[in-house]
């Protein structure tokens, strides 16, 4: 069916048919429905055999999804997912990566109406990595590969036409994020000396999961010099500080993505992903004096009332590691978080099932 066929209108509730003759991807546009890059139309054929990947059963609903608690349904959700450009095996991808999205944990409310530049970022482990093609390496937050680049679109579109999270209403984000249309990708489980982060985070290393993060986009820390872990730690340590601000303790998760060649520095040494993480948190205890309101003649800070104290940069279940990137590079990149906790985002790990 050509894109000047009857078609399924909205992504949002299903209830509309475009009529023949009319160009679809237009069509979108004027809606509202798109991200500002062209949808792939959603014709019946496409939509059928989402659901069915989905397993079947259109008007079962997975959740709802805020700030307005529009309910998705199978058929809806695969609308946006078709719409996104993804393929049918993707679909369980996308579906567990709602629900982590939607698990009161990940405070979605929060994430889509902060000023803040916070986007959904997805990590994928497990076997289906391989399975559906997904990009662990080269260019690994960049463009050309299908998967990655589909699935966390499909998230945002629902998140967008379902949970009405649009910019400049709900989403009052000061500046956003590239994030904002995509930001997925796989962990090098196969290349990494260390410990999945799925394990890490309690399921089994025949699991596939979705690990969702709200966070801002990558950065770089480059140091091609060390060759001693404790050197690297400490550059590593350097760059991590400034995550939100040099002067912000605690209230902030990170994800730190080492690269391969960084993580053999590493691994030479015999260290594994937890002692990395103690090593770095070791080195991002900060002084109280350095980190009060006024300190350094910067008015940021924490209150005067903790200038005795020695605070953590980051609580120690808020420092993400994660092996990923080209073989080629002495580099690795920071994706720092917005406020954690109660009143802001934590991490979600949700398995994905067929």
């Amino acid at each position: 069916m050509d894109d000047h066929a009857s078609d399924k209108t909205d992504p949002g509730d299903g209830t509309g048919r475009v009529d023949a003759g009319v160009d679809l991807v237009e069509w979108y546009y004027e809606q509202g429905y798109s991200d500002g890059l062209p949808v792939v139309p959603p014709t019946p054929e496409k939509v059928a055999a989402a659901v069915a990947a989905l397993g079947g059963d259109p008007e079962h609903v997975e959740c709802r999804v805020p700030p307005r608690w529009g309910t998705l349904t199978r058929e809806i959700l695969a609308v946006n997912a078709v719409m996104a450009g993804c393929l049918p095996g993707y679909l369980p991808v996308v579906r567990a990566a709602l629900l982590a999205l939607t698990d009161p944990a990940f405070n979605l409310n929060g994430v889509q109406a902060t000023t803040h530049m916070a986007a959904p970022l997805l990590v994928v482990n497990g076997l289906i990595r391989a399975e559906i093609g997904m990009n662990a390496g080269c260019n690994v937050f960049g463009s050309g590969n299908r998967a990655n680049a589909t699935i966390g679109r499909a998230l945002q579109l629902v998140v967008r036409n379902v949970g009405g999270g649009r910019p400049g209403e709900v989403d009052r984000a000061c500046f956003g994020n590239p994030g904002k249309y995509t930001l997925c990708f796989a962990e090098d489980e196969d290349g990494s000396p260390w410990t999945p982060l799925s394990v890490e985070r309690g399921f089994s290393a025949q699991a596939s999961t979705v690990t969702l993060f709200g966070g801002e986009g990558p950065r770089v820390v480059v140091d091609q010099l060390s060759r001693d872990p404790r050197s690297l730690a400490s550059s590593l340590a350097a760059c991590l500080r400034t995550v939100i601000h040099p002067k912000l303790p605690i209230a902030f998760d990170v994800v730190l993505v080492v690269s391969p060649e960084h993580a053999r520095v590493f691994s030479r040494a015999g260290w594994d992903k937890a002692r990395l993480r103690q090593e770095l948190l070791g080195r991002l205890m900060l002084p109280g004096a350095e980190i009060v309101r006024g300190a350094g003649g910067i008015a940021e800070g924490v209150p005067e009332a903790m200038k005795d104290q020695t605070l953590p940069k980051f609580r120690p279940q808020g420092l993400l590691i994660v092996h990923a990137g080209g073989s080629a590079g002495l580099f690795s990149a920071i994706l720092g978080g917005w406020i954690n906790g109660a009143t802001g985002t934590n991490p979600v790990t949700v398995e994905i099932r067929p």
